[in-house]
């Protein structure tokens, strides 16, 4: 009696759970033969939907499903998603028999689950005070996004990289640094966070970006004259002219942007020269990153007004490349263009500009290269070495407002020495410099009247040496009988001061220092040297031993000429 009563309860309780499991429906979306594939699918589709399983089916293949749901919920959930295009048109049903262990999400049991009639489906969300309510609930964000294709997924991720929110690889995956991108920028612009972005959300998100990029009017260039092919900002610039080496590119409209196209015969060193030679231009600001590889280089430069970014390379026996320049406040989105250009920029082998190719009205000038100005000082003085390391002597005129100072030949100076109170200055360049020769001073006393010159880079640097201006000694002290100067009769230009004052002989007595600005007008041929005694007396102080000069006849001309070039610089002041 005892047997048949368990045996019937047994028989009941069998025939529910049969009658449950029965009623456990999933539905089947995609299978793969790749566990690392089916984790990849599940994770993405998870997306969208709340309910993601994946399922080992044996022999090496798995199963991504929604689920569990009772049968007919199973049936309706799958016409949804068909009729909405969210899961692959040959879904189906599955009674779940053939699903073993469950491999996503990592540690869930969803075999064990019972079913449900249908997804959950959140809340309405109340927008808080100041927030934009938005245009469809997370669950309708997430099922909208599915639509999406992977090239609208990489412009959603480039649109949010525009806006500065993204850092991460453009590849389309809305991982957990897209999701993260998608909260700041819903943050930023008043929005509910939820990372999900809404259909209207990803339309405002993509304008700003689609606008931004008509603006630059990308368009791809086949420059056929100078052998490249690039994507050019179309939208800012156009043609204007060819000056070998380059391909000039005038600002469209207010636009204040220039674009050149770099193309050469050279080699390595031609490359290194070029390198070389733009940071000399205008175009290319002094402050900003540098780095130049055995095969190209890139310039970078910013200052106040312009910002450029400069890229060449050598190969087969050319070197070419490309320049961008804008005014800063279009900083954001020339860089935009600049990256664009250098994933387009492709050398055509075989052709290079001709260097023949001159627009004859182009514009020339000592100050011009190919078209180009030339980066040129505040402004110049001049100065004299004083050893065989490369010291330059010069005055503390104006070098208060230097923010670098050259000597001679662009080499770079620092302050090692200054007595403002004599105004004499020792410039010590960067690295040391050979000179062809520097001064000898004069021991014993001028005589009055004599025949002097002083050296001088009058002109700046529209002449490549020292000019020499003549005159005579005037008096051994200063208008109020200074014993540290010596006053001269001749007329100097401003780029005169710091020049050597040389006897007949070429022996240096005096610096030439600048006009005093004061109640007294003196006349134009009234100018004041520091003397030997002041000038002996600040450089053994600071270390330089003085060089004394050998008596010696007067030389002609053409001699003194050649002894002022030979310890003669210019100085350089740069803002």
């Amino acid at each position: 009696m005892l047997k048949r009563i368990f045996a019937s309860f047994a028989f009941l309780v069998f025939t529910a759970l049969a009658g449950w499991a029965q009623d456990r429906a999933w539905v089947q979306i995609e299978a793969h033969p790749s566990l690392r594939e089916a984790e990849e699918r599940a994770r993405a589709y998870s997306g969208a939907f709340q309910d993601v399983n994946a399922f080992s089916l044996g022999s090496g293949w798995y199963a991504i499903a929604l689920g569990p749901y009772t049968g007919e919920a199973a049936a309706r959930r799958l016409s949804d998603l068909r009729r909405e295009r969210l899961v692959p048109g040959d879904s189906f049903v599955a009674d779940g028999s053939a699903f073993r262990q469950q491999i996503w999400p990592a540690g869930a049991n969803a075999l064990s689950a019972p079913a449900v009639a249908a997804p959950a489906a959140p809340a309405a969300p109340e927008a808080p005070a100041g927030i934009v309510l938005p245009d469809e609930t997370p669950a309708e964000a997430r099922r909208s996004e599915r639509l999406l294709t992977a090239e609208e997924r990489r412009a959603l991720q480039e649109a949010m990289q525009w806006e500065g929110f993204y850092t991460a690889a453009i590849d389309g995956a809305f991982g957990r640094g897209t999701r993260a991108a998608m909260a700041d920028w819903q943050a930023a612009n008043g929005y509910e966070v939820t990372g999900v972005l809404t259909t209207r959300q990803r339309a405002v998100l993509s304008e700003g970006y689609r606008d931004a990029l008509a603006r630059l009017g990308m368009q791809s260039v086949d420059e056929a004259e100078a052998g490249i092919r690039i994507d050019m900002p179309a939208g800012l610039v156009t043609f204007s002219r060819y000056e070998p080496p380059f391909v000039h590119f005038a600002p469209k409209g207010d636009s204040d942007v220039r674009a050149l196209l770099i193309s050469q015969t050279g080699d390595q060193a031609t490359l290194f020269g070029l390198y070389d030679i733009m940071q000399t231009l205008e175009i290319v600001p002094l402050e900003g990153e540098r780095d130049r590889g055995q095969n190209s280089f890139v310039l970078t430069g910013q200052n106040e007004t312009l910002h450029s970014y400069t890229y060449a390379t050598v190969s087969d026996g050319t070197v070419k490349g490309f320049t961008l320049a804008w005014p800063p406040e279009d900083d954001k989105l020339m860089q935009k263009a600049v990256q664009m250009m250098r994933d387009s920029f492709e050398p055509v082998r075989g052709v290079v500009l001709d260097e023949a190719q001159i627009d004859p009205e182009a514009e020339q000038g000592f100050d011009l290269l190919s078209g180009l100005e030339i980066r040129r000082p505040e402004f110049t003085r001049s100065g004299f070495f004083v050893d065989d390391t490369g010291q330059v002597l010069t005055t503390t005129d104006g070098l208060g407002r230097c923010s670098r100072i050259t000597v001679g030949d662009d080499h770079e100076a620092e302050i090692a020495a200054i007595d403002m109170k004599l105004g004499l200055a020792v410039l010590k360049p960067r690295e040391n410099l050979a000179p062809l020769g520097y001064a000898a001073f004069r021991t014993s006393e001028p005589r009055l009247k004599s025949d002097v010159a002083v050296a001088g880079y009058s002109y700046g640097a529209v002449l490549t040496l020292p000019a020499l201006t003549y005159g005579e000694l005037a008096d051994l002290r200063g208008l109020d009988g200074e014993v540290s100067r010596q006053r001269l009769n001749l007329s100097a230009l401003p780029g005169d001061v710091g020049g050597p004052v040389m006897d007949a002989a070429g022996a240096v007595l005096g610096i030439l220092l600048p006009r005093e600005d004061g109640a007294r007008q003196l006349p134009d041929e009234v100018r004041f040297a520091a003397n030997v005694e002041a000038i002996a007396g600040f450089l053994s102080a600071n270390g330089i031993a003085v060089d004394a000069a050998l008596p010696d006849a007067s030389l002609p001309p053409e001699d003194l000429s050649t002894l002022a070039a030979d310890m003669t610089v210019q100085v350089s002041c740069w803002e």
